[in-house]
């Protein structure tokens, strides 16, 4: 099962998708669409997460809540993270 988060409201109207194995993983990258932004633990085993930007936005257009948000479901979601 893929889990969907809201960003926090100060952060805009953003959806954030995670996938916690491989299979959910794949489905995520198999029906991304080109605005999304992957974020993992660099060498660690962790949950993917995946950002839905807007249409035409970029990675220069996240603010810092909607980074945090994201970094912070990624620890969380992490070995590191939970132990």
């Amino acid at each position: 099962m893929v889990f969907y988060f809201k960003a926090r409201p100060e952060a805009g109207d953003y959806t954030i998708y995670m996938g916690v194995d491989k299979h959910e993983n794949e489905e995520l990258i198999k029906y991304g669409f080109p605005e999304d932004i992957w974020f993992h633990v660099d060498k660690m085993s962790s949950a993917h997460v995946y950002l839905r930007l807007n249409k035409g936005q970029t990675i220069d257009d996240m603010s810092e809540g909607l980074l945090e948000d994201c970094a912070q479901l990624v620890k969380a979601n992490s070995i590191q993270g939970n132990a």
